[in-house]
C-alpha cells in the first residue's frame, strides 16, 4: 500500500517537474521582451520585472521535489560513491528523517499564514505597477507541500529497499549523461 502512495506521489511530482520547464521558456522569453522594450522603447513597466521573479521562483519552488525524486540533488559523491548501495540508503533515510523532513515541516508550518493573510489582504507589490504578492507566496507554500509529498515517497522506497521489498528506489543521477558523455569509460580500476 505504501509503495502504491509513493508511485501515486512520483507521478505527481513528475508531471509537475516535467511540465514546470515550460515556465523558464516563459522567463527567458519575457526577459528578453522586457529588456528589448526598454532599450528600443527606453519604457518598461515593474510588473514584467516582477513576473520574471514570479516566474523563476514558481520553477524553483515546484521543481525541487523533482530534483529529489530525480537524485539530482546536490550531495558529496565523492565520499557516497565509495559506500555501499544498502550504506548509501542508510545514509538518505536518516538525513531525510532528521534534516530535510524537520525543515520542510517548520516552512510548510511558517508558509501557510505567511501566503493566507496575503491571499485574504490581496497583498500587492509595493512597487509602481507592480503585481499582486500573494501568487508567490503560495508558490512557497505549494513547493514545500511538494517537497514534503515527495520526502515521505523517498523514505517509504528508501524503507522498502532495505527491507526487501524493493529492488532499486531510485534512478543514478545522470543529469541526462551517459557515461560516456561525462568521459567514463570502464570501472575504477581502469
Amino acid at each position: 500500500m505504501f509503495l502504491a502512495v509513493s508511485r501515486a506521489i512520483d507521478a505527481v511530482t513528475g508531471f509537475i517537474g516535467y511540465h514546470i520547464r515550460w515556465l523558464i521558456l516563459a522567463t527567458v522569453l519575457i526577459s528578453t521582451a522586457n529588456a528589448i522594450i526598454r532599450k528600443v522603447f527606453d519604457t518598461s513597466s515593474n510588473a514584467w520585472l516582477e513576473l520574471q521573479w514570479y516566474l523563476f521562483g514558481a520553477v524553483f519552488m515546484l521543481a525541487a521535489a523533482y530534483t529529489l525524486q530525480r537524485n539530482a540533488h546536490v550531495r558529496i559523491d565523492v565520499v557516497s560513491s565509495h559506500l555501499s548501495k544498502r550504506t548509501r540508503e542508510w545514509i538518505d533515510v536518516i538525513c531525510h528523517l532528521f534534516m530535510l523532513l524537520p525543515f520542510v515541516l517548520v516552512m510548510i508550518w511558517l508558509g501557510f499564514p505567511f501566503a493566507l493573510e496575503s491571499f485574504q489582504d490581496q497583498e500587492v507589490s509595493s512597487n509602481a505597477g507592480g503585481l499582486m504578492v500573494w501568487p508567490s507566496k503560495l508558490f512557497i507554500l505549494l513547493g514545500f507541500l511538494l517537497l514534503l509529498a515527495q520526502c515521505l515517497s523517498e523514505l517509504i522506497k528508501r524503507v522498502a529497499f532495505l527491507t526487501g521489498h524493493l529492488r532499486e528506489p531510485e534512478p543514478e543521477p545522470t543529469h541526462g549523461l551517459t557515461p560516456e558523455d561525462l568521459g567514463v569509460h570502464g570501472g575504477p580500476n581502469q
